[in-house]
């Protein structure tokens, strides 16, 4: 590695052992190497198997950390796809000493697509060690962080495995704004389009035909939270995805249901409840009070984890701004009594 240091830029050079290696990581028509300099803020060009970054001083070593960590995940045999550049850098830019290794080369599932799926943040490798190692999680955080695609990754390698017999995905079946009875079909129909995201995560990580033939042996069963009622759940990893719209009843319920030798894991986001006004959440309050119990373990995401387009993030920021604005206003108004006016004494 090579620096030249001027007053307002550092340019530096780094070269690569392997061009073969070297020409995985720059990507096609170096999109890799663009990418890693949009994103941080450099200019970077490649000849051979040498990269040439410049920029300020704190940008180009934070790109000379992703280049470098990103090649030795490449010697070790992992395909960098270009979502994991968004990733790397987002990583990297947080804590510089992080090791991508600890984190992308965890491999928890091979996908339908002959893809490996692996944790791309330190809470969503945090999340897959609590699965493996507790008999209950809760994964809490806003959408786009993974937490029921990684659990249903987690589910399939466990039943691929042997070491459940079956998964079971639910749901709550929430009129958000809508009622069921008004819906065309009979109740099978009427609540399908709520079981819908579980059988796309499902048909990405098996095969459509394999899929199909577990569903139709019950092996893999889709059911929304109801059907859940009367039954104990033995040998299975059970998998309720947005439990926000779970009420506390329905999760004592559902809780209780956990047989012998199986795995269960809890996902949802306690900022997007469906529930009638006044109804409390049965994740807000498992939240409250099983907090501290062994075999239990609560994994909170961010923002920061968010592994789906890069606007996502952006988007989940602008309503936390909005929210913050909103409970400015309430507060400036419960301090000057301003309330509403129905509810003024005269």
């Amino acid at each position: 590695m090579q620096q030249n240091e001027s007053s307002d830029t550092l340019h530096a050079r780094l070269t690569f052992s392997d061009i073969g290696l070297a020409r995985q990581l720059f990507g096609d028509h170096h999109r890799h190497l663009r990418k890693i300099g949009r994103l941080v803020g450099v200019e970077i060009d490649a000849r051979g198997n040498t990269v040439s970054v410049r920029g300020d001083a704190i940008s180009v070593q934070l790109a000379q950390n992703i280049l470098k960590q990103l090649y030795g995940l490449i010697k070790d045999g992992y395909p960098v796809y270009a979502n994991d550049i968004e990733h790397a850098v987002r990583v990297l830019s947080e804590d510089h000493r992080f090791d991508l290794k600890n984190i992308f080369l965890d491999t928890v599932y091979i996908n339908a697509q002959k893809r490996p799926i692996t944790p791309k943040s330190p809470t969503q490798k945090k999340y897959i060690e609590a699965i493996r190692a507790r008999d209950m999680v809760f994964g809490i955080g806003p959408a786009g962080t993974g937490k029921t695609y990684l659990a249903m990754a987690m589910a399939v390698d466990a039943l691929t495995k042997g070491l459940v017999r079956r998964i079971i995905l639910t749901r709550p079946a929430v009129e958000a704004g809508e009622a069921l009875g008004f819906l065309p079909g009979d109740l099978a129909e009427k609540v399908d389009p709520y079981l819908r995201p579980l059988y796309d995560a499902l048909h990405d990580m098996v095969r459509f035909e394999k899929a199909a033939a577990l569903l139709e042996q019950g092996i893999i069963e889709v059911a929304p939270l109801a059907f859940m009622r009367g039954r104990t759940l033995n040998e299975a990893f059970v998998i309720l995805d947005e439990a926000q719209n779970t009420t506390s009843e329905q999760m004592k319920m559902f809780l209780t249901r956990i047989g012998f030798s199986s795995k269960t894991v809890v996902t949802g986001d306690v900022t997007q409840t469906d529930l009638p006004e006044g109804r409390l959440s049965g994740l807000v309050e498992a939240r409250e009070i099983l907090q501290g119990i062994d075999g239990i373990q609560f994994v909170f995401f961010s923002k920061a984890d968010v592994v789906r387009h890069r606007l996502v993030q952006d988007i989940i920021e602008a309503y936390e701004r909005l929210e913050d604005r909103k409970k400015l206003q309430e507060d400036r108004a419960d301090s000057t009594g301003d309330g509403d006016p129905e509810f003024s004494s005269s």
